[in-house]
């Protein structure tokens, strides 16, 4: 299973970016997590591409709805949250069975239903680099589809036979819905509060980083502190991914993260180095308000002013230290390959470009 032709692009691409980019080492790392858990992976695809051509019938635009799944899940995603399930089960021995299969897909499935969501509440027209579903397919049929795979992954958690991942996973969906509502709430009349962004953040992204390590430390019947410490790294890697996520929003390359940039600056959403430009400088925000307003004012202005204060970097600083905190929490864990991998994991978040 380890040839080329079998190993499965998603952390090929991610390594392949990394080398580009010049960090050798952290792209040599991704390598050998590749042949370490290729198998594993190959699977995890093999299902997913399964998963997406499954449904119950759903209604009469229930055909258009298993469309729009399959189409986002077909395209290769980062597939992070999977494979912090992954590790975190091996950290307890338990090899890529079929209940850790189930977690694994569950959790890549619930974030794969945000997404469908959040492109149609922000109009989204790309989306890994193809057309968003609700493009091709349409609203109704993209908002059905993910609450199709929420219901899909629900299920799967449900065959793993274990009541606290079940109210677990409903209690994170909940958490999700809540922070999706207040960013709703938030959207276009721009007011920078770090309290609302960290509301939405937590609710939104850390809550199923935290759901997914917690998960798989459970599933492997790891110690409940070690489960705790899991759950803890998980909601802390779930900031940093957003964090870079608000950077890559106004300096990445389109290319790469297979969205357009400034797209969050453009819907008028809380983002962390606007926060932080705002904060320093009472210009900012007019700049910001008037580009929204009508774009008088480019998105590329407004990135100079915030790279001059700063803002951007000091993004990148915080998400470096939250990845840290994460390592320093892995420490408590023995000196595995898994641990090793997690911490591989960490660093691809932090220092990634996509």
């Amino acid at each position: 299973m380890n040839s080329k032709k079998n190993q499965p692009p998603v952390l090929a691409s991610l390594e392949q970016v990394t080398r580009r980019e010049g960090d050798l080492s952290l792209a040599n790392r991704l390598a050998a997590l590749q042949t370490w858990l290729a198998s594993d992976l190959y699977e995890l695809e093999q299902d997913l591409a399964e998963t997406s051509q499954k449904s119950q019938e759903l209604n009469k635009t229930g055909d258009l709805a298993r469309k729009a799944a399959a189409h986002l899940i077909a395209q290769p995603g980062k597939r992070i949250r999977p494979l912090c399930v992954m590790i975190a089960a091996r950290m307890g021995n338990k090899t890529f069975d079929q209940q850790v299969k189930d977690l694994a897909i569950a959790c890549e499935l619930m974030h794969a239903a945000t997404l469908l969501h959040d492109d149609v509440l922000d109009e989204g027209e790309e989306r890994r680099g193809t057309p968003t579903s609700r493009v091709l397919f349409g609203n109704t049929a993209s908002v059905l589809a993910g609450d199709h795979l929420l219901l899909y992954a629900l299920r799967k958690i449900e065959n793993v036979g274990k009541q606290e991942l079940l109210s677990s996973a409903m209690k994170t969906m909940s958490e999700m819905i809540a922070a999706e509502t207040l960013q709703l709430e938030q959207r276009r009349s721009f007011l920078p509060s770090r309290e609302n962004y960290i509301s939405v953040v937590e609710g939104k992204t850390a809550a199923l980083f935290r759901w997914g390590l917690r998960a798989g430390g459970i599933i492997a019947s790891l110690a409940p502190a070690q489960i705790d410490s899991l759950g803890k790294i998980g909601f802390v890697l779930g900031k940093a991914f957003q964090l870079i996520d608000d950077v890559l929003d106004l300096e990445g390359d389109p290319k790469l993260t297979g969205k357009n940039l400034f797209t969050d600056l453009r819907e008028g959403k809380l983002t962390w180095p606007i926060i932080l430009g705002c904060e320093r400088d009472p210009n900012i925000l007019p700049l910001i308000q008037a580009h929204i307003k009508d774009e008088s004012i480019s998105a590329k202005q407004i990135v100079n002013a915030l790279s001059k204060l700063n803002a951007i970097a000091d993004t990148r600083a915080l998400a470096e230290s939250e990845g840290a905190f994460a390592k320093q929490l892995l420490q408590s864990f023995p000196p595995t390959q898994a641990r090793e991998a997690m911490k591989v994991i960490i660093d691809t978040i932090i220092l990634r470009h996509v």
